[in-house]
């Protein structure tokens, strides 16, 4: 299916949705929820609080349906109650600390970590790994929120710089610095490991 029959579809199931039809929300969480899923476990680092802003923005989305605007795109309305939950997610953490950085991609999306090349195949080669893995996390989840979302879409889940730039609601230029400020800070915060490369 197209982005634009997508599109064409959600915008429907929301005219559906806030005419009380709630079979609407159904077709809407089957089409964005693999996808919003990921995103948020990779902006939170922990897939069962990505479990849970998934269903909290689903219900969102129920709650605010009157908001949505005829006309509007579906997905960046969707992923800005995301990000603003996840953020607020994240605030919360901060408060009191128990940050996971075990969880990798759940979606069979490469990680960052999964692009440096692998070192090799012995047990000290794959203990190796699995520290590089969890440096790489850290990092990411260390990058200012508007760089770390930037990096999520584009370099994690494979979006373009355009449809980024449209699910953050900004701009391409917007998206293409940050995506240059995020990578000048990964390569210096993941040296070590580059260098092993």
């Amino acid at each position: 299916m197209s982005p634009h029959e997508t599109e064409a579809l959600d915008q429907a199931d929301m005219v559906r949705l806030a005419a009380g039809q709630e079979a609407a929300l159904s077709a809407l969480m089957e089409r964005h929820a693999g996808v919003l899923f990921g995103f948020l476990c990779r902006f939170v680092g922990d897939e069962e609080a990505a479990h849970d802003l998934a269903q909290e923005t689903f219900v969102r989305v129920y709650q605010h349906r009157g908001k949505f605007q005829a006309g509007a795109r579906f997905s960046p309305w969707l992923f800005t109650i995301a990000g603003n939950l996840a953020r607020n997610h994240l605030r919360s953490r901060q408060r009191r600390p128990e940050v996971s950085l075990e969880a990798g991609t759940t979606d069979g999306a490469p990680s960052l970590a999964d692009r440096l090349p692998a070192t090799g195949g012995s047990p000290a080669d794959d203990a190796l790994a699995g520290e590089r893995q969890r440096a790489v996390r850290q990092a990411v989840a260390e990058l200012p929120e508007d760089l770390r979302e930037a990096v999520i879409l584009c370099e994690l889940e494979d979006r373009s710089v355009t449809e980024a730039a449209g699910l953050l609601t900004t701009t391409s230029k917007t998206i293409e610095s940050r995506l240059y400020r995020a990578r000048q800070q990964l390569r210096q915060r993941l040296s070590r490991w580059l260098a092993l490369v």
